[in-house]
């Protein structure tokens, strides 16, 4: 009552809304002096008395276009027009409140009347707005602020004027502080209220959201009731049609995603999602807001964007967001689905603007790189509306091509990594091999090894090593025809202060590359490479902690380096190498100090290698000075206790003087007990390459009896059994059977027996005797035999 704008407003303190109670909580019996309880339009009313003129008789309303007709009775224009078409005979029509029969039927706007009522509806409607302030500022009760609120949707639902006196009356924050109140009805209106006052009206809009907390509108869109979750969104929809409002929407933390989740909730609630998904287009035209829809899940506005665009700063801008947005593995294969891939193929491969840097391809291989790492099926992924994907051969050879003439580090490593993925598969892994022999490619790979841009040199190593399979004899071809290669792939101890990726890949990809090469065996000898290795290997044993993450792998690629030799010892520079440096005590020593599998695996197969070479270098030992008279004097003198004249041990399986450094030999270097170990190994690899190095020694070529007899001390064939127990694969169990038919054949009653016992081995044979392949059931045939499990068959036939 104090407020001066309310001062004309008689008996305000009298107010009543239905089911409004005081503030004990008690309904108000006070103050009837109105006669009864009065809603806001009737207030108003009160305050702008109403004349019985302004009522239509057929209607009982307010008239909004009043007509005269010739009985000289007004009417609503609609209500008589709608009176006339009742009466078939126009000579029948009357008037509807005199009776009287009617001439003629035209109507003749009443504009005194109509003007009156206007002005008299403007005054009465600027009443209800002042009531409804009051009211509204009163809030005594729940009743009198739902009221007030309804009646302001009513006002400003008619005439636009009355948004604006709304507006100009400074309502507004009035308004956003009932967006608080406990009552959900009460809060519902008030967002329908501001809807109404934001829509068609851009200025409206922008003092709504300046004054509005838009992230209370935020929240209100995870309620769980649903008239509060559709009043918001229907304010928020109306807000996002303003452009200038979109980036500040937008940029309310968790809004966007928020919208996105009811979009995709449609069948829970299909209003919500529709009007979601309207929101979302309207706050599109914020390249901001494209990002952030990406950034959480929705990728379609940035690949419409993207799309659209002709600039060349638009489409970087486009190209860096989906970078950021395919780096997160998971949505692969929602960048697939939006038809991302195709894009980013035309970028790479037909779309050529001559004007515009390359960076857009950089980034378009960066994207498709990232999209391919997580893992899809290559099969799957099109490239084009003619069925083409990307394991086929046009992707692959328009790949090596673009590689072989890009200059940019960058776009060279982003394409190497899409090749690596494509690698995957062995189908494409031979695709790219013949795209690389055919484009002589493996030139620009192998310089790429010493690019100042160390992620480029570890990322060509890695496709080397790939391919290596494919075209190993001529990647070393080239790597030999390279300046400073191959030795620039090993470093030496001082200059190796820290293991890093580079130092790993390098070494392993001297591993990779056919062991049986001699020009590569040959040019690592010749540059003096293996001391450096050796001092490496020697110095990784010796660290107690791990130093590089790095370090494992770097050791490997040693390792396997060392190991390449052993498959050329038939050259005399590496057969003197291997005796100078005692490869075989080296590997021994590495199968039993080193917690890697693959190492292991390595020094196996190095020892066969050298253990194959045994039985030619042991040789009988030489007599000196072998004279004649010397012999006969010898004959005739007594034998003498010297220790010159004993004789020097002959290795029982080789026939010959054996020693670890010179004929490699496994006894010798106490590497059969190791050997055996590894049997028990976990890693099948590793089994198999021991069992190999241990079948040197049951050879023809040596003292099979004797290798037979020094291995049942070792309980070598108990290991063997428990391979064929442990393990499932084909070229195992042919290695395993080859050694227990050797040890049924030569070792007597005892390994007899010792296989025979085994009841898993018998049903292990009998089965291979029935599925397995032609040499492995052959082999199962003859233990069979030889257990005496089935029939021997002679060449005779007894009539």
């Amino acid at each position: 009552m104090e407020n001066p704008q309310l001062s004309d407003i008689p008996n305000l303190h009298l107010l009543e809304f239905p089911g409004s109670t005081n503030s004990r909580g008690e309904r108000s019996h006070r103050n009837r002096s109105l006669g009864s309880l009065m809603t806001l339009p009737q207030v108003a009313q009160h305050m702008r008395p109403l004349y019985k003129t302004f009522f239509c008789p057929l209607t009982k309303k307010i008239m909004d276009d009043p007509v005269t007709i010739a009985s000289g009775t007004t009417y609503e224009r609609e209500a008589i027009t709608e009176w006339f078409k009742k009466f078939e005979n126009p000579e029948d029509i009357v008037c509807p409140k005199t009776g009287q029969k009617l001439v003629s039927r035209v109507l003749s706007t009443n504009k005194a009347l109509k003007a009156t009522i206007e002005e008299w509806k403007k005054r009465n409607e600027e009443g209800r707005i002042k009531v409804a302030w009051a009211a509204l500022s009163l809030a005594s009760t729940d009743g009198m602020v739902f009221g007030a609120l309804k009646d302001l949707q009513s006002i400003c639902q008619k005439k636009h004027y009355n948004k604006i006196q709304v507006h100009s009356s400074g309502m507004v924050p009035l308004l956003v502080k009932f967006l608080k109140y406990k009552d959900r009805n009460v809060r519902c209106a008030t967002m329908e209220l501001l809807r109404q006052l934001a829509e068609d009206d851009d200025e409206g809009k922008e003092i709504i959201a300046t004054t509005i907390d838009l992230s209370m509108i935020i929240k209100m869109l995870s309620s769980n009731d649903q008239p509060i979750r559709h009043t918001s969104l229907l304010l928020l929809l109306e807000l996002s049609r303003s452009q200038s409002l979109c980036e500040k929407i937008g940029s309310v933390t968790g809004g966007i995603l928020m919208l996105i989740t009811i979009k995709y909730k449609q069948s829970s609630d299909a209003f919500a999602s529709e009007k979601a998904d309207e929101i979302l287009r309207n706050l599109e035209r914020s390249p901001d807001n494209i990002k952030l829809m990406a950034d959480n899940g929705l990728l379609e506005p940035l690949l419409n964007h993207l799309i659209e665009v002709e600039t060349a700063l638009a489409r970087k801008a486009a190209f860096k967001a989906f970078k950021q947005i395919s780096s997160y593995h998971p949505n692969g294969q929602v960048l697939v689905e939006a038809g991302i891939v195709q894009i980013l193929v035309e970028e790479l491969f037909t779309r050529t603007i001559y004007n515009e840097p390359m960076n857009s391809k950089k980034e378009a291989s960066a994207i498709l790189a990232n999209i391919l790492k997580s893992g899809l099926e290559l099969q799957t992924v099109p490239v084009n509306t003619h069925g083409l994907t990307m394991a086929s051969d046009y992707i692959v050879y328009n790949i090596i091509y673009v590689l072989k003439n890009s200059t940019l580090d960058e776009l060279n490593i982003n394409l190497i990594r899409i090749l690596l993925c494509l690698t995957k598969s062995s189908e494409a892994s031979a695709t790219i091999a013949s795209a690389v022999k055919e484009a002589e490619a493996s030139y620009n790979l192998i310089e790429l090894i010493n690019n100042p841009n160390e992620e480029l040199g570890v990322a060509s190593i890695k496709l080397l090593i790939t391919l290596s399979p494919y075209m190993g004899h001529t990647l070393v071809d080239r790597l030999c025809k390279t300046r400073d290669q191959p030795e620039s792939l090993i470093h030496s101890p001082t200059e190796l202060n820290r293991i890093t990726e580079k130092h790993a890949v390098s070494a392993n990809f001297l591993a990779k590359l056919p062991h049986q090469n001699l020009t590569l065996n040959l040019a690592l000898l010749n540059k003096n490479m293996v001391p450096t290795i050796l001092q490496q290997i020697k110095q990784i044993q010796r660290s107690d902690t791990r130093t590089s993450r790095y370090e494992s792998a770097y050791l490997e690629g040693l390792v396997g380096t060392l190991v390449r030799f052993t498959a050329t010892l038939y050259e005399h520079q590496i057969l003197f190498l291997a005796r100078t440096y005692n490869f075989t005590s080296v590997l021994t020593e590495l199968i039993m100090k080193t917690s890697s599998d693959e190492v292991q695996r390595l020094s196996a197969i190095g020892l066969e290698n050298l253990s194959s070479h045994s039985v030619n270098l042991s040789k009988p030992p030489q007599i000196k000075n072998p004279k004649f008279v010397k012999q006969l004097f010898l004959r005739k003198c007594p034998p003498s206790n010297s220790t010159k004249d004993r004789k020097i041990p002959l290795c029982p399986v080789h026939r010959g003087v054996c020693s670890s450094q010179d004929t490699f030999c496994l006894l010798d270097a106490k590497a059969v007990e190791r050997l055996l170990a590894c049997l028990d190994h976990e890693n099948v690899e590793v089994v198999e390459a021991a069992l190999s190095a241990i079948c040197t020694l049951l050879d023809d070529k040596v003292d099979v009896d004797k290798s037979v007899s020094m291995l049942n001390e070792v309980n070598a064939v108990q290991h063997v059994l428990n391979v064929v127990k442990e393990y499932k694969e084909e070229g195992l169990w042919q290695k395993s059977f080859w050694v227990i038919e050797r040890f049924l054949m030569r070792g007597g009653d005892k390994s007899a027996s010792d296989i025979s016992q085994d009841r898993l081995l018998t049903a292990t044979l009998i089965s291979t005797f029935h599925h397995g392949n032609g040499s492995t059931r052959q082999m199962a045939e003859k233990i069979l035999r030889h257990l005496n499990k089935m029939p021997s068959f002679t060449n005779t036939i007894t009539m």
